[in-house]
């Protein structure tokens, strides 16, 4: 029997002729029908429900393929988020807000997802502001993966004094007596970085799971329903997926996660991934928790840092024997993997390998692919095709452009990554994020970003001929990305039989401005035929979510990514509220600058308008 039906939407299936499409039914968990109005109807069965989903646009749930969603969710709630904050006074006030509220020994953290350059300002605080609004609590800043301003108590709490010295690769900054002044910079290691944040308190189990509950609602708010999990420093495995796969057990994940396993003893990697063999296989699982093979990270010697505040690093002599011996274990044991590469000299000696490997043990159906990618040359984007690999890009360059341009120059910008060449050249393409730290986790600022060539700053860094089309776009985001997890024809389109993973926006992305993409949401979200997340005029549908734990959290007070409102500042996402628009068919519209026509419904607080 049909379990759900929608009608009345605008359907972007990626799959066939969108014209004929009216409604679609889901049955089971998958797509059941899709076609004219009354045909689907006619499946209704007495207990079906149907959703009129008023004129609004329906696309396939987006699928990040680069990602750290299992470390993300088990820090979220103690997080406090700068997403889409766009002044610096805004910002510091939401932390001496939050500074307010959070008990000792705890920190106030903000862990990344911002630029100084989407500020107004343009700067970071300083540290004599943290110290002012912080006097007592420690405040641990990490902006991009090239710094962390720590005030005071933080450096109290973390234990460094004049005498601690840096690991290699990295920098903590002393004044003129010696002693640390809260500075700890990555040149270009960032092992002093994230070393630090793990001295923080953290989150008792029970916590952990409703903090990666509300991190997966915070996705499918913006019409996420997949995710490839990249492993991450710090992530052991498999003592720190006790919490998502307890998670998994319980059917309360709302995200679909495909995860690989990322190497922690540098020296000993290929010991890892020989114990890993013998424990999982790729595609063990179930369709919404599921191993996916190694990465990104195979060797630390094969790690090119991507802060472009900092020469290129020349990768050290043994890289390839080192990345030789793990990625034999991978081949003779037909696991897919992939690779952080960010610099095409990198590239190189990578595929150096590659194509050694290859000769003994085939690769190219493999599903392997390159994380990154950005200044890849045509020559390596050649041999990548040849051997059958894919690169999987993330929007860095909209959150470090500025940094790329002063380096290299404005020109050099130009195709970096060179996303058309990519895909002329057939290599398999996807797009995603690198959240939570590197860049922000909203799919909708990378969507924009292929379509304009913007910096979430204003940097304009592409020509017009090296951006997307928005229905490309929206391929590397849903339909492309379904081969990075080796599940290519069971979701990513709008299809009889694919899973039921399916987002309904707030704004037409095919037809609004480009510089109102980022500020798009879902205000439907279905995974698995399962809604998971309601908003607008649909907001009784949304299942209930528990209060994010401890109380004192920020998602509490403000949520995720931020929302603008009509003063031009932030209002927080977990405040959202809608009401019903008597005078039209759509419940709710976007907060907009004062004089707008849409301001008086953007005061309410909505997170979206009638198209």
């Amino acid at each position: 029997m049909t379990d759900l039906i929608l009608k009345n939407g605008r359907f972007t299936t990626l799959a066939t002729n969108d014209a004929a499409v009216e409604a679609l039914a889901i049955t089971g968990g998958k797509i059941s029908a899709i076609g004219s109005e009354s045909d689907v109807l006619a499946q209704a069965g007495p207990a079906a429900r149907i959703v009129d989903l008023r004129g609004r646009r329906v696309i396939p749930g987006l699928i990040d393929s680069h990602t750290h969603v299992i470390r993300g969710g088990l820090n979220y709630n103690l997080e406090l988020r700068w997403d889409g904050v766009f002044s610096l006074a805004d910002a510091l006030d939401m932390l001496k807000k939050q500074v307010a509220v959070t008990p000792a020994p705890q920190w106030v953290r903000v862990v990344g997802g911002f630029t100084e350059h989407q500020f107004r300002e343009k700067r970071l605080p300083t540290l004599d502001e943290l110290n002012r609004i912080a006097p007592e609590t420690p405040v641990f800043i990490l902006h991009l993966y090239d710094r962390a301003l720590l005030n005071r108590a933080a450096l109290r709490a973390v234990g460094y004094t004049k005498d601690t010295v840096a690991p290699p690769g990295c920098l903590i900054e002393h004044d003129g007596s010696g002693e640390p002044t809260g500075l700890l910079l990555a040149k270009p290691n960032a092992l002093i970085l994230y070393a630090t944040l793990a001295k923080g308190p953290k989150l008792p189990l029970e916590y952990q799971a409703n903090s990666t509950r509300h991190f997966m609602r915070e996705l499918n708010r913006l019409g996420v329903t997949s995710v490839i999990d990249a492993g991450g420093g710090f992530q052991s495995y498999p003592e720190d997926y006790q919490v998502i796969q307890q998670l998994a057990d319980a059917d309360e994940l709302t995200v679909r996660i495909a995860y690989n396993l990322f190497t922690q003893n540098k020296g000993r990697e290929a010991d890892d991934f020989r114990r890993w063999v013998g424990m999982v296989s790729p595609g063990q699982g179930s369709d919404s928790f599921r191993h996916n093979g190694a990465g990104e990270m195979l060797v630390f010697s094969a790690a090119d840092f991507e802060d472009f505040r900092e020469p290129r690093p020349d990768l050290p002599q043994e890289m390839e024997s080192e990345l030789e011996g793990v990625v034999r274990i991978l081949a003779e044991n037909r696991w897919p993997f992939r690779l952080h590469a960010t610099y095409d000299e990198s590239i190189s000696r990578a595929l150096d390998v590659f194509e050694k490997v290859h000769r003994d043990s085939p690769i190219d159906s493999l599903h392997w692919f390159f994380d990154h990618a950005e200044t890849v040359s045509d020559r390596n984007i050649d041999r990548i095709a040849r051997l059958g690999g894919g690169i999987a890009i993330q929007h860095r360059m909209a959150y470090q452009g500025e940094y790329f341009a002063e380096r290299y120059g404005k020109e050099s910008t130009r195709g970096k990554p060179p996303f058309q060449r990519m895909l002329a050249a057939g290599v398999q393409v996807g797009a995603g994020t690198d959240a939570t730290r590197v860049a922000s986790y909203n799919p909708w600022v990378s969507l924009s970003w292929l379509v304009t060539g913007r910096t979430v700053g204003g940097l304009a860094l592409y020509t017009d001929e090296e951006l997307l089309d928005r229905e490309t776009a929206l391929r590397l985001w849903t339909e492309k990305n379904a081969w990075f997890s080796s599940e290519t024809g069971k979701k990513g389109t709008l299809s009889v039989g694919q899973l039921a993973d399916i987002a309904v926006l707030s704004s037409d992305f095919l037809s609004i401005r480009s510089e109102e993409i980022r500020d798009i949401t879902s205000v439907l979200t279905i995974v698995g035929g399962k809604i998971v997340h309601a908003d607008c005029e649909l907001a009784h549908l949304a299942p209930p979510l528990p209060p994010a734990m401890p109380d004192w959290s920020p998602v509490r007070q403000f949520g995720g990514y931020a929302k603008p409102n009509r003063a031009g500042s932030v209002s927080s996402s977990a405040s959202s509220s809608c009401l019903l628009h008597s005078g039209g068919p759509h419940a709710c519209h976007y907060d907009t600058p004062a004089g707008d026509e849409r301001s008086f419904w953007g005061a309410l607080g909505c997170s979206c308008w009638a198209f």
